[in-house]
């Protein structure tokens, strides 16, 4: 059935504003631009790292536009020295329409990152036209590319674009290159995921390519090559917003460094030398995913009360501190970890009316909606289309963290999706550095190694393997002869069945057809996903979706001064037979409610499991480290919004310092360029992201280039050493 093309035009106001609030107001200026730059990431390919960049580069650029005519907010990149790039603009002249010249400085400044970031997007003949037509439905001329801050708002809009598309050539993500990885190399081989078992793993603690006959992206680009790598491995190293030096560790492996905050140590290891001390924890994880698969399934009955009153409500001490707990707060059955509840709606003062759905619904919907599929903004942008969604909301009073002034429109969403934005982009470092240090496996190819080992619960009984699946009567056993799915020639017998998700291949039309829930080989296991999509192409541990789920949480939290939603519930609406994607669904309109925000990132975190892509021990450290990351995120933007920020960076600089030199320069002088390090490659690139001239430092660590064939502008000087990447902004004039 077709999407709902934005997943949360949703939560619905369930109760009239109170008295003397305003709504109906029209959206800001930020928030134009901000969804533009949502409907660019949809058509974008879905990589949640780089996306989280972007929405934190186009938030930080409309604040600094924003903070730039204001007494007292500081700005975050203009006029200050960030990754190597000193942003010197100087002060924007004197306005008398305050206002007027924030909306034209943060047009120009989000439409010059936006178009230089989408530029070679899959998507980029609808974005790119998107965004001129908005820019000129402002009112506003592309053609005006001057970045003398002093010339106006334009100029200065331009000019704080300009120093965070150079910001960007050198923050560690690999801009240039397509945001490609450097050193990371996977051990295993690939699984191709139309054949059963998974005969090429070679570690199975380690993460595993998939072999596609045609692979497409959770926005619906196909990828060509059938085999997607890894996206983001070395994402450790790039620059954060708030994350603390003090937590960075890195860690080194064959020779290249992989850089890790807040590490929480590995997921449980295989022991593949004696088959004990954790093995049993991981064989239990990916056990579970698969017994949850067979909760899929609405003709089964089974149905749960999905309100607020009887779900959420969980607190971090209801978490489990380690492995061994898991099992328990993890329920077979899946009932428990999704919480026990409020007694009352405290906006209201009532009951919240119970809310009873079939539980093959509600776990297929949960699965789709958080899982951000085809139409994705990915998981960060997930969060701003929810926060945007909570600001429609007319019981929402904007007061900054529940306190002071009613704030306008603008000043409002520029210091949400600041503060939003940042967390989002701390939370791809910490999370996608962690994946990349451990490395690890996914359920499917975990699964079905395991269904290649046989069981491991009877050493008397066929196919008995210490690493194999654990046996539960029901759930998981052995194929007898007389089994349908011992095969013509028996050839199937002993080998170990489980009662889950039929899979896609019992999916012809998931216009009209339900794959349903029964018996199948293990080794014929898939995650309830696309069979063109399966599983991110990255590693497990920890999850990106209960990381950045947690912290938005946070934010949002702290933001409004309110753990609640507006008038103490979110719901959002899932349609009879019409929001399903994967297969047809569901069988009822289901409702998601949640009473916080807290409540929603829980329930997040545990549609994965559902879904079939992660086992509880990529969920909780996720949900942990998200609770670190979103307060420490947030303290960091309150701080620049009251003037109190303290100077410096959060993390050491670790490359040359690289010098350009003069700017702003004539055109036709000669731009000299120094460094420490001699034997580099120097590149310029105008703001749009086109290399433009190139050459190699000398022994004395310098460079000259010609400007003459440069049109006026803004350009961004471009060294890579062995340390790092480090950029320098010029102005070329005429």
């Amino acid at each position: 059935m077709a999407r709902l093309l934005f997943a949360l035009a949703l939560l619905l106001p369930l109760a009239p504003p109170a008295r003397g609030q305003h709504s109906g107001a029209p959206h800001s200026v930020a928030r134009e631009w901000n969804e533009a730059l949502l409907e660019g990431i949809r058509g974008d390919l879905a990589r949640p790292t780089v996306h989280a960049r972007n929405l934190f580069h186009v938030s930080a650029v409309m604040y600094d536009a924003w903070a730039a005519y204001d007494a007292t907010a500081q700005p975050y990149f203009l006029n200050q020295p960030r990754g190597g790039t000193a942003c010197r603009i100087g002060e924007p002249p004197v306005v008398g329409d305050v206002e007027a010249a924030r909306e034209e400085a943060i047009s120009y400044a989000a439409y010059r990152v936006l178009t230089h970031r989408f530029l070679n997007s899959p998507g980029a003949l609808d974005t790119l036209p998107l965004l001129d037509s908005l820019l000129v439905a402002r009112g506003y001329d592309p053609g005006v590319v001057t970045t003398d801050a002093a010339s106006g708002a334009a100029g200065l809009g331009n000019a704080i674009a300009a120093c965070v598309i150079a910001f960007g050539m050198g923050d560690g993500a690999n801009e240039a290159l397509g945001y490609g990885y450097v050193d990371y190399a996977p051990v295993n081989p690939p699984m191709d995921v139309a054949q059963p078992g998974n005969p090429t793993l070679l570690d199975p603690n380690r993460w595993q390519p998939l072999r596609f006959e045609t692979f497409i992206d959770q926005s619906g680009n196909e990828v060509p090559g059938g085999t997607p790598a890894f996206v983001g491995p070395e994402w450790g190293r790039v620059r954060p917003f708030a994350l603390r030096a003090d937590d960075r560790t890195v860690f080194v492996r064959n020779g290249a460094d992989f850089p890790v905050y807040n590490d929480p140590g590995p997921p449980p290891p295989l022991d593949t030398l004696n088959w004990q001390g954790t093995t049993q924890a991981y064989l239990d994880g990916f056990a579970l995913v698969a017994r949850w698969s067979g909760h899929l399934d609405p003709a089964s009955g089974v149905t749960w009360d999905a309100s607020p009153g009887a779900t959420g409500g969980l607190t971090d001490a209801d978490l489990p501190d380690g492995f061994p707990e898991y099992a328990a707060f993890y329920d077979p059955e899946g009932r428990g970890p999704l919480g026990p509840g409020r007694s009352l709606n405290p906006r209201t003062g009532q009951p919240y009316a119970p809310n009873p759905v079939l539980r093959g619904d509600l776990t297929r919907v949960l699965a789709e909606f958080w899982a951000d599929g085809p139409d994705s903004e990915t998981p960060p942008g997930h969060w701003f289309t929810i926060l945007n969604t909570v600001n429609d909301d007319p019981r929402l009073v904007k007061r900054f963290g529940g306190n002071g002034p009613v704030l306008g429109e603008l000043e409002w969403d520029v210091k949400a999706y600041f503060a939003l934005g940042g967390a989002m982009h701390d939370v791809a470092i910490a999370a996608w550095g962690i994946k990349g240090r451990y490395d690890s496996i996914r359920s499917i190819s975990a699964l079905r190694a395991m269904a290649d080992r046989g069981q491991s619960s009877d050493p008397d009984a066929p196919s008995y393997h210490p690493a194999g699946m654990p046996l539960a009567p029901g759930v998981a056993e052995i194929i007898p002869p007389e089994d349908p799915l011992a095969g013509d020639s028996a050839q199937h017998v002993g080998k170990v069945k489980v009662w889950a998700w039929r899979g896609p291949e019992a999916v012809e039309d998931p216009e009209t057809d339900v794959a349903g829930v029964g018996w199948i080989r293990l080794e014929d296991w898939w995650p309830y996903q696309r069979p063109t999509f399966v599983t991110p192409p990255f590693a497990g541990y920890i999850s990106g979706h209960s990381t950045y789920s947690r912290a938005a949480a946070e934010v949002l939290t702290r933001l409004t001064g309110d753990p609640f939603f507006p008038g103490g519930m979110g719901e959002f609406i899932a349609p009879e037979d019409s929001f399903l994607v994967f297969e047809d669904g569901p069988s009822q309109t289901v409702r998601l409610q949640w009473a916080t925000y807290r409540d929603a990132a829980d329930q997040c975190s545990l549609s994965r499991i559902w879904g079939g892509i992660h086992p509880p021990a990529d969920d909780i450290p996720g949900r942990r480290l998200g609770a670190v990351l979103g307060p420490q995120s947030f303290d960091l933007a309150a701080s620049l919004f009251t003037g109190t920020a303290t100077s410096g960076e959060p993390t050491p600089e670790a490359v040359s310092r690289l010098r350009a030199f003069p700017s702003p320069i004539l055109a036709g002088r000669e731009l000299t360029i120094e460094a420490d390090a001699s034997g580099a490659r120097v590149e310029v690139f105008d703001v749009q992201g086109r290399r433009v001239l190139e050459a190699w430092l000398d022994v004395r660590g310098r460079a000259s280039f010609s400007t003459e064939p440069l049109a006026a502008g803004a350009y961004v000087v471009r060294i890579v050493t062995a340390r790092g990447a480090e950029s320098a902004l010029v102005h070329v004039v005429r």
